[in-house]
């Protein structure tokens, strides 16, 4: 049986696709899509007064909303804040978590870097701080990564 190194593939990200499916799933369920974003991420366009500690919670239910896109870069839509409609435009990097308000279920997604370079692990990263909040871990070396499944189960 070979041995398939999946942490080097040439796959694009999931996330895009994770992203839209569960989406659907929460609109689907009579639930009301709220969007976890990094809101400190360069090219995040979102109302910077409603941000807090780097992070902004959008609600994302059609009813909400105008002008819904989405494609495997980014997100973006038209939304009221104190009455004032402003454009947000989110990359698919910022992107945090999807879930619904009412219960919570959704997915959160890893942390990314638009740039995609290696972290200094001695500061606290993005996908430090997302770790600590979900207690999922992941590898943090290349040389673990190869050695390690990059999968996880999560109970």
């Amino acid at each position: 049986m070979s041995n398939i190194d999946l942490v080097d593939s040439p796959f694009t990200s999931n996330k895009p696709y994770l992203f839209r499916a569960i989406y659907e799933w929460i609109l689907d369920n009579g639930g009301t899509p709220y969007l976890l974003v990094d809101a400190t991420q360069a090219n995040a366009q979102v109302p910077q007064e409603f941000v807090k500690d780097g992070q902004i919670v959008l609600n994302a239910s059609p009813s909400a909303i105008q002008g819904w896109f989405v494609d495997n870069h980014a997100v973006s839509f038209s939304a009221r804040f104190s009455g004032k409609a402003q454009e947000i435009f989110i990359p698919m990097s910022a992107l945090l978590a999807t879930y619904a308000q009412e219960n919570g279920a959704g997915m959160a997604f890893p942390a990314e870097s638009i740039d995609k370079e290696p972290q200094d692990e001695s500061s606290d990263s993005p996908e430090e701080v997302q770790e600590s909040n979900t207690g999922v871990s992941k590898a943090k070396t290349s040389e673990s990564k190869k050695n390690v499944s990059h999968l996880k189960v999560i109970k």
